[in-house]
């Protein structure tokens, strides 16, 4: 399954700047990514921890290169994900800028502040907003267990001034007011293995965890070669060039 994207879902994006993908992933091929997920996450020594306004705290990891054989390095290469991207961002040389895995725990799993990726993008040296990402549902998302909340169409805004807050960066508070006044608020809820497509300048957060319930996730980054960083602050995000993997495929062999 290739995943071309069609002229209606092209146009959504564009105007919304989000586009949903049910079922990206089979139930298979998320167990695999489930079992792992559990696996790497024992290990505090590559695990880091982000704290909310409230020190609530999400973990991360986080991989420097996606030219290992990791399952989620894989999933990063995957061809239905990297053709999603190339439709998008109408480019053919793009790499995979990060990749991670989100976990909130049940009860005590931090919330992310309001922001774009872009504000973190721009002052790691890119200087084109020609960015994306998509986020896989590996634990069902919903409200109560702190999915991804937008605001739709807010990506036309451009890139908004942003502040340092705890481990955050944060779209600064003045804007939100106006911003939630004009653009529509959504809670992106998702089942395992569907997938959200948004631009880097789409206006994003998601609250803290207050089920029962783990909300893990995993966010692939992608970047076009001519706008890698003019310099990089972080030991991430250089153009590497992409091989395109197969991991359905690849899963029955695993």
């Amino acid at each position: 399954m290739n995943m071309k994207l069609s002229l209606k879902q092209k146009r959504f994006f564009k105007k919304y700047g989000f586009l949903l993908i049910p079922n990206i992933l089979s139930s298979d091929e998320i167990k695999l990514l489930n079992v792992d997920s559990k696996f790497l996450l024992k290990n505090e020594s590559q695990t880091l921890y982000k704290k909310d306004k409230n020190s609530k705290i999400t973990k991360l990891i986080n991989w420097n290169t996606s030219s290992n054989n990791e399952k989620f390095s894989l999933i990063a290469r995957d061809e239905r994900f990297v053709n999603i991207a190339k439709t998008i961002l109408d480019h053919k040389t793009i790499y995979v800028y990060s990749h991670k895995i989100t976990l909130k725990e049940p009860l005590s799993g931090g919330g992310w502040e309001w922001h774009q990726d872009f504000g973190y993008w721009h002052n790691n040296g890119c200087l084109q907003p020609n960015m994306l990402s998509i986020y896989l549902a590996i634990d069902k998302a919903t409200k109560q267990n702190g999915c991804l909340q937008i605001y739709e169409s807010s990506h036309k805004l451009g890139r908004l001034d942003h502040e340092r807050i705890n481990d955050q960066t944060c779209l600064t508070k003045h804007y939100l007011k106006e911003i939630s006044s004009k653009y529509k608020h959504r809670y992106v809820e998702l089942n395992s293995g569907d997938a959200l497509v948004f631009d880097c300048n789409l206006i994003h957060s998601s609250s803290d965890n207050t089920s029962t319930d783990r909300r893990v996730g995993f966010i692939v980054s992608y970047n076009t070669k001519e706008n890698s960083p003019m310099y990089n602050k972080r030991n991430y995000g250089n153009y590497e060039m992409l091989r395109k993997t197969n991991f359905k495929k690849l899963s029955n062999i695993i």
